[in-house]
């Protein structure tokens, strides 16, 4: 019988979701390459097995990059949705080296049924394969194609968000701030997860929930930053890659921010949500005490994740609306 004990300052469902982790004597991701590190996580979240939230249907499609064809998934919202519905454009997390459509269906199906909105999910290039900037330049190609095809999409143009969680909220938080600096699509919300908005991987958060608290730990946010940025301290203050960095916020579309209480990201998620509100920027920031970075993705198993994705799926509707 192990010995394990979560820490305690976790919920009691967090708790028992470490210990069902603890169980499975998971590799840690440092000691992985990236390909085993994919593989792991794609086994499992294909164990969890629980049956989806409700939808219309769904579209594979294939999106025009600088680098070639972007596959990407639409998720098409049951008919009780506007008609057209709006549209998220939703980068899936991962640190810009793991994760894939698959890892991030049961999110993507989430937001888009209590969003009452349509998702594409958008399948960037990663690292190591391909470093930065190029799931950045990916992202911005996926929002400017989904505005131009608006109608291929059977969406609103004129309602088009951005979101994503972890890394994809780092891609959603840039792309942003490239739309509004570059004349892209206007944007009506964007919708961060536990944002990874700062690549200098240090602060009080990471000290305090860098072991012990889930699959991210300050070890492997390092892991990530190698294999996406390299050692370059330049990369790491770039605001392509560290948005809580850039000279300016203001002027970004309104954002509902969604931190875990017992996250190394805490801090940086707190810290994004003060650069937007002090710039002019409408806030909706929403700390879920005692669950850990990926809660949001265990909905069925704790209510902090069906309480998260039901305030996104509602600030959604919200900014769509009207």
């Amino acid at each position: 019988m192990s010995d394990y004990q979560p820490p305690a300052d976790v919920t009691a469902q967090t708790a028992e979701f470490l210990r069902r982790v603890n169980s499975l004597n998971l590799t840690p991701m440092v000691e992985l390459s990236a390909k085993d590190a994919r593989e792991q996580m794609e086994r499992a979240v294909a164990a969890r097995d629980l049956p989806p939230p409700e939808i219309k249907d769904t579209r594979e499609l294939r999106i025009p990059g600088p680098a070639g064809l972007i596959p990407a998934r639409l998720y098409i919202p049951r008919e009780n949705a506007a008609n057209p519905p709006g549209l998220l454009v939703y980068y899936h997390g991962g640190g810009h080296v793991i994760g894939s459509l698959f890892s991030h269906d049961a999110s993507a199906r989430g937001l888009c049924h209590n969003g009452r909105c349509a998702v594409l999910s958008i399948d960037y290039r990663m690292a190591p394969e391909d470093k930065f900037p190029a799931s950045v330049d990916d992202s911005y190609a996926a929002l400017v194609w989904a505005h131009e095809n608006a109608e291929k999409l059977g969406i609103d143009p004129t309602k088009i968000a951005v979101g994503g969680d972890s890394a994809g909220g780092n891609l959603a938080a840039v792309v942003a701030l490239m739309a509004r600096d570059q004349g892209g699509p206007e944007l009506c919300l964007q919708v961060l997860i536990y944002p990874l908005v700062d690549y200098r991987c240090k602060g009080k958060s990471y000290e305090q929930f860098g072991k012990g608290y889930g699959i991210l730990e300050a070890d492997t946010m390092v892991w990530f930053q190698q294999h996406y940025l390299g050692r370059s301290k330049k990369n790491h203050n770039d605001w392509r890659a560290s948005p809580l960095l850039a000279d300016s916020h203001e002027g970004l579309a309104p954002a509902i921010i969604i931190a875990a209480g017992c996250d190394v990201l805490r801090d940086e998620a707190r810290a994004y949500a003060g650069k937007l509100a002090s710039s002019g920027v409408s806030v909706d920031f929403k700390e879920y005490a005692g669950v850990l970075h990926g809660f949001f993705g265990l909905t069925q198993m704790i209510d902090e994740a069906d309480q998260a994705n039901l305030d996104a799926g509602r600030a959604l509707v919200a900014a769509m609306s009207g």
